[in-house]
């Protein structure tokens, strides 16, 4: 069943429905969450509460907006309130080993040879919205339009933020290759 078909039968009444459309996403969601978050529980916590809005909110859904990026606006909005609320808008590193060890790497593609672990102490180091807007271009493979669409910043500034990002990360991995050597 395509999502479309899936939201219709979540509004006839249907709690099937939208428990296929939570395991279709919830690994998507995680991961992204993981990695704005830096915590394994706060990443559950947000994402629950994401799918949690999403169903109340499934009547509001826009057919003409694809179900996965409305789903990504809502998880997105909740880590930005998430970081706001427990003051964490400045750098952070994760300090989970256990949780860094046995993360999914989304974006293992985009640097090889980096170790997952490095890469997320990497990523937690960087400004949040570069954080996401990296995370978004690279991790969920999301275009611009659609990056602005969920984060409400105009393709340029996106664009912009990737840019710094990938540069920033560059260099916080070869710091690290150079530590390591």
């Amino acid at each position: 069943m395509t999502d479309a078909e899936l939201v219709v039968r979540t509004r006839s009444g249907d709690p099937d429905a939208f428990g296929t459309l939570v395991s279709r996403y919830y690994d998507a969601c995680w991961r992204y969450a993981y990695h704005m978050l830096g915590e394994r529980a706060d990443a559950e916590d947000v994402v629950q509460d994401s799918f949690l809005r999403a169903y109340l909110a499934i009547g509001r859904y826009d057919e003409r907006d694809q179900f996965r990026g409305w789903l990504f606006r809502i998880l997105t909005n909740q880590c930005r309130n998430f970081l706001t609320s427990r003051g964490r808008r400045s750098k952070r590193f994760v300090q989970d080993d256990f949780a860094i060890e046995s993360a999914p790497a989304p974006m293992s593609g985009l640097a090889p040879g980096v170790e997952d672990a490095v890469l997320v102490r990497a990523l937690a180091q960087l400004d949040p919205q570069q954080r996401e807007a990296l995370l978004l271009k690279y991790a969920e493979g999301l275009e611009y339009g659609e990056m602005s669409a969920m984060t409400g910043a105009g393709e340029s500034a996106l664009k912009m933020r990737v840019k710094r990002g990938s540069e920033r990360l560059r260099a916080l991995l070869a710091k690290a290759a150079e530590r390591d050597s």
